[in-house]
C-alpha cells in the first residue's frame, strides 16, 4: 500500500488490546512467552489435522469433512475479527505473516505486533484480503481431506460478514465504512460469487454450505444456502 508507514509495535499492540474486548473470534494475542505456541505454517502443513479430529469428536461427525471445514471456518472468522476491527478502528493493517497457533487449542498471536497505517487511499480492502488468504491457501494445501474448494472460500466469506456483523452491532458509527469495505472484499479474487448481502443489517446468503447440518446434532447456519 504505497504511502502508508509501518504502525509502532506498541500501536499494534494497543490496537489488538483494544478490539479483544469484542470477545472470541476478536481476540488475537500479542508478544508473551513462547511456550506453548507453534507457528501456524506448522499446523497447515499437518493439515489442521489435530484441530479437525477435535471438532469431528465434539460433533459427533460422520464424514472427516465436516471437522475439516468446521475447524477451518472457526480459524477463518479468528484471521477476519481482528483484522477488519483493526482497521476500522485503528487504521492498522495487521501483519499476519508470523502468526502462531496454541500448541493445545485454535488460539493465535503475534509474537511480533507489525501492521501498516492506512492512509489515504487506495483502500485497505487489498492488502486485508491477501494478509487473511495467504493463511487459507497455505492450509487449503495442506489439507489431508477432501473439501470442496469453493465451500471453503463460502466459509471465508460467511466468518467475513459475522465478523463485520459483530463488529457493526458494537460500533453502529462504523456502517458505511464497514459496508463499503466488506463489500469490497466480497467483491475480490476467491470471494467473488461466494453469496451476498441481503440487507442493512449485513445479513448474507451464501451460495455453498459449511456442512454442519450433516453433524448429529447440527443445524442450517442462518446464511446457508440450504436454510429456507
Amino acid at each position: 500500500m504505497p504511502g502508508n508507514l509501518q504502525a509502532a509495535p506498541a500501536d499494534v499492540t494497543a490496537a489488538l488490546h483494544d478490539v479483544a474486548a469484542l470477545g472470541g473470534f476478536f481476540v488475537l494475542r500479542a508478544g508473551g512467552g513462547d511456550t506453548g505456541w507453534h507457528p501456524v505454517g506448522l499446523s497447515y502443513a499437518r493439515g489442521f489435522t489435530d484441530l479437525a479430529e477435535t471438532v469431528a469428536h465434539r460433533h459427533r461427525a460422520p464424514e472427516a469433512r465436516i471437522g475439516v471445514s468446521i475447524a477451518h471456518l472457526g480459524h477463518v472468522a479468528r484471521l477476519w475479527s481482528p483484522a477488519l476491527a483493526c482497521v476500522l478502528l485503528h487504521g492498522i493493517v495487521l501483519d499476519l505473516s508470523r502468526l502462531e497457533r496454541a500448541d493445545d487449542g485454535p488460539a493465535l498471536r503475534m509474537p511480533h505486533p507489525a501492521g501498516l497505517r492506512v492512509g489515504a487511499p487506495p483502500s485497505p480492502a487489498l492488502a486485508l484480503y491477501g494478509q487473511v488468504t495467504a493463511h487459507l491457501e497455505a492450509l487449503a494445501q495442506g489439507l489431508r481431506v477432501k473439501v470442496a474448494p469453493r465451500l471453503l472460500d463460502g466459509n471465508a466469506a460467511s466468518a467475513l460478514v459475522e465478523a463485520a456483523r459483530a463488529l457493526l452491532a458494537a460500533h453502529p458509527e462504523l456502517r458505511e465504512p464497514l459496508t463499503g469495505l466488506t463489500t469490497e472484499l466480497l467483491n475480490t479474487g476467491r470471494l467473488v460469487g461466494t453469496g451476498e448481502i441481503t440487507g442493512p443489517d449485513l445479513t448474507f446468503r451464501r451460495r455453498s454450505c459449511c456442512l454442519y447440518y450433516r453433524a448429529p446434532n447440527g443445524s442450517k447456519c442462518g446464511d446457508c444456502c440450504l436454510a429456507g
